[in-house]
């Protein structure tokens, strides 16, 4: 006979059964009524307001929620993450706890969401193999869609940690050059053809040595959570200038992420099987059983659906990732940020970019009843995520918006 997991329900109003239930609890960090930035937990649709609640349970590493930022809670490492995670569904599932806790829950209609850490360092893979596939097909139709290399290895870029910023930040069109085949010189000026990423995005907690690689076994270890990406992308600058070094300016820019990071034990519920690697990678990159994550994404544009790219369908795992990353002993520090590349699915209405949306801008799409291309001022997007949560129905892995606004 198999034993049945009794989760018991929580007693904050509103929030058994939602996307913020007791298996999600988001981490992130609020303000409210003109007081310091410090760190909460979500659940339903409150935020429970850490520090004093450490405070008053005499949590012995409490003082890390007064931070302005999660680093140094992630900074303690897995044990400490998952005790933490613990005590706070405790308090959230006791009603003998209702009456102490209850006055620290804050409504998420009130708060302002910060960048939810400092970030340390950037980098930007290329995983989703229906991505590199449309990519390839479009700037390369004469030839192989994929280059030699990226059946063997996650291929990414270092981006730019200053200009990461959190959902709801307003973006500015880039400047810089661009030179469309019709034209012999560039020119210099706003970018014509602005895109997004959808993106799913990793928070390093725990650093590493100098020197030391990062097994696939390890990503655990390190990985604190994840949180939804729009990795926001100029295809015009890009395209002149990407040759020989790869993305620069046409993607450092702008990268918004979520207020909300989701713990990685929050999606045990959502590991699947990758779809299947060929040729077999080298040894450093081989992966057992459920190592990508069953993650459905929605894209709005001005509050439209335009596009559901599946995050399941990656060809690259995070472990994988987070082993090249560091393969050549390269170390990772609390705050580091990787994210996963463009999430594309095989039909055109799971495509995770504007780019392919549109096809380069030849095969225009409707959004709100008008053909559309790439982004215009005044344009609002939005990306969300959820995926399997442990009580059975979905958790919500926040959401990331921005609006576009004209070049400076």
């Amino acid at each position: 006979m198999t034993e049945t997991t009794v989760h018991p329900d929580t007693w904050v109003e509103g929030a058994a059964g939602s996307l913020h239930d007791v298996d999600n609890l988001p981490y992130g960090v609020f303000s409210h009524a003109g007081e310091p930035p410090r760190v909460g937990a979500r659940i339903g649709d409150f935020v429970l307001d850490l520090a004093p609640a450490a405070a008053a349970g005499g949590l012995e590493v409490g003082h890390v929620f007064e931070a302005p930022d999660l680093n140094p809670f992630m900074a303690m490492g897995r044990p400490t993450w998952e005790s933490v995670r613990s005590w706070i569904s405790a308090l959230l599932v006791d009603p003998a706890a209702r009456d102490r806790v209850a006055p620290l829950l804050v409504p998420v209609s009130e708060v302002v969401m910060h960048l939810p850490a400092v970030i340390a360092d950037y980098v930007d893979f290329y995983c989703s193999l229906d991505h590199a596939t449309n990519v390839g097909r479009m700037f390369r139709p004469d030839a192989e869609p994929l280059l030699p290399n990226w059946r063997h290895l996650p291929v990414g870029y270092h981006g730019r940690a200053g200009t990461v910023v959190v959902s709801g930040t307003p973006v500015h069109r880039p400047r810089g050059q661009r030179k469309p085949p019709s034209e012999d010189v560039p020119t210099f000026g706003p970018s014509t053809r602005l895109d997004i990423e959808t993106e799913l995005g990793f928070l390093v907690g725990t650093p590493s040595q100098l020197g030391v690689p990062v097994a696939v076994d390890r990503f655990a270890d390190h990985v604190f959570g994840v949180l939804p990406v729009n990795d926001w992308s100029a295809r015009d600058i890009q395209a002149w200038e990407y040759v020989p070094l790869g993305p620069f300016l046409g993607k450092s820019f702008a990268t918004s992420v979520s207020g909300w990071v989701t713990p990685l034990a929050a999606l045990e519920s959502a590991r699947v099987d990758l779809p299947g690697q060929d040729p077999r990678p080298l040894e450093y990159l081989r992966v057992g059983d459920r190592a990508g994550y069953d993650v459905d994404f929605e894209v709005l544009l001005n509050g439209e659906t335009i596009t559901r790219p599946p995050y399941a369908s990656m060809y690259w795992s995070p472990a994988q990732m987070l082993a090249h990353l560091t393969a050549n002993g390269a170390s990772l520090r609390v705050g580091d940020l990787f994210a996963s590349g463009t999430v594309s699915g095989a039909a055109r209405a799971e495509r995770g970019s504007l780019l392919e949306l549109s096809w380069g801008g030849k095969e225009p799409f409707t959004a709100s009843g008008e053909q559309r291309t790439f982004l215009e001022d005044g344009d609002e997007v939005t990306i969300r995520a959820t995926a399997p949560g442990a009580r059975g129905g979905r958790i919500a892995l926040g959401e990331v918006s921005g609006t576009v606004l004209p070049a400076h």
